[in-house]
């Protein structure tokens, strides 16, 4: 699977997982802007923009800082995603 493809599909998945499993917390705080930058990310990507557009690096962070939450699934989901994302870049 190419890297472009991939990280679409973990936008996807991060995006699914914050509607289905936060979706009174996305409305608001860390969790929207989280929420806000992967559905931007995923025009970006699906509409075939430059992909230095995209501004998911610093997601982990912000979620860490603001939940302390290690054990999260999502937390996992949204590492994949910025350590694809720099991959993509780098290539």
């Amino acid at each position: 699977m190419d890297k472009k493809k991939q990280l679409i599909d973990q936008i996807k998945v991060i995006i699914n997982n914050l509607e289905k499993d936060y979706c009174n917390e996305i409305t608001s705080g860390v969790l929207q802007l989280i929420y806000i930058r992967y559905k931007n990310a995923l025009d970006v990507m699906e509409n075939n923009e430059d992909i230095r557009e995209l501004n998911i690096i610093g997601g982990v962070r912000a979620y860490m800082d603001s939940y302390s939450d290690y054990q999260s699934p999502l937390l996992g989901e949204l590492h994949k995603a910025e350590k694809s994302h720099k991959e993509l870049l780098n290539t």
